[in-house]
């Protein structure tokens, strides 16, 4: 699971989810806010949303969350997902739920990623993105 950031260039992010009232595009911001909303409800130990608008092509919003076990990681991912489909959000790619050390959740404007906590700080990925503006819920 790579995400490098020579692929990143200023840009908007196509094909955004549906509203479940039959229209209305939900935007990236309202898509990683219940992401967000879901995952707490799992009390993570980490949670955080980086900004990465104008920084690259392939997404709008990371949603970082972190936890102490693998059956908190995937109860995590669990939750988002189950959130994101009642607001009727498509998922377009998942990977990582074998031994839920990183779960990834690519909703198009929005990637979840989801870590057991030595794993979080291993890939690092705030640092990865410093200059993404980070705004911390948990940790």
């Amino acid at each position: 699971m790579s995400l490098g950031r020579q692929e990143c260039t200023t840009g908007d992010t196509p094909n955004l989810p549906r509203s479940p009232n039959g229209g209305t595009t939900i935007n990236s911001i309202e898509v990683v806010r219940l992401a967000a909303d879901a995952a707490a409800t799992v009390k993570p130990s980490y949670l955080a949303i980086l900004d990465l608008r104008g920084l690259c092509t392939f997404t709008d919003h990371f949603l970082i969350a972190s936890a102490g076990s693998a059956r908190q990681v995937r109860a995590i991912a669990e939750r988002v997902e189950e959130q994101l489909t009642r607001a009727k959000v498509r998922m377009s790619h998942r990977e990582g739920t074998g031994e839920a050390q990183w779960i990834l959740l690519d909703y198009h404007g929005v990637v979840v990623h989801i870590f057991a906590d030595h794993a979080r700080e291993f890939y690092d990925l705030e640092h990865l993105w410093a200059d993404a503006p980070k705004r911390q819920l948990v940790g």
